[in-house]
């Protein structure tokens, strides 16, 4: 009987999407197997182990409209949830953190905020812009002209 063990796996959170990385080098024969509401990983690593992680998800996803692409680090799935905007505040459908499962910190942003950040930075550069114009009128630079003379 072949050994199996669960892929280390990192997720984040995005408005459209949940992400994750199945961190397996040279991985072959890949097959990721998206439902509704599951997600079935398997692969072969390096060392031919089979890597093997069912993961029951927290809410539920659109599988024709979600992807997985691999490289030779790792096979990264983009999960398209069902409900958009809903922030995920895990993975997991179950409220236990299984040990092979870490969030992206690297990747991870409060999206739901980024919006009134996004404002926000868009209100100061309008103010910025409003208090150039607000500065009066440019000079008329006429003494520009009795430069060319003395040229």
């Amino acid at each position: 009987m072949s050994l199996r063990q669960p892929a280390k796996v990192l997720w984040y959170d995005r408005a459209k999407y949940v992400f994750l990385e199945f961190c397996v080098e040279n991985s072959r024969d890949v097959k990721v197997d998206i439902e509704e509401h599951k997600l079935i990983f398997s692969c072969l690593n390096e060392d031919n182990i089979q890597m093997y992680n069912v993961i029951e998800l927290y809410d539920r996803v659109q599988p024709k409209d979600s992807r997985e692409k691999r490289s030779d680090r790792s096979i990264t799935c983009f999960l398209r949830k069902w409900k958009e905007k809903v922030a995920w505040p895990r993975l997991t459908k179950e409220n236990h953190k299984p040990a092979w499962l870490s969030v992206d910190f690297d990747n991870w942003r409060d999206w739901d905020t980024e919006e009134e950040a996004e404002m926000a930075l868009a209100e100061h550069y309008l103010d910025l812009i409003n208090n150039v114009k607000d500065k009066g009128a440019p000079p008329t630079m006429d003494d520009l002209d009795d430069l060319d003379d003395d040229i």
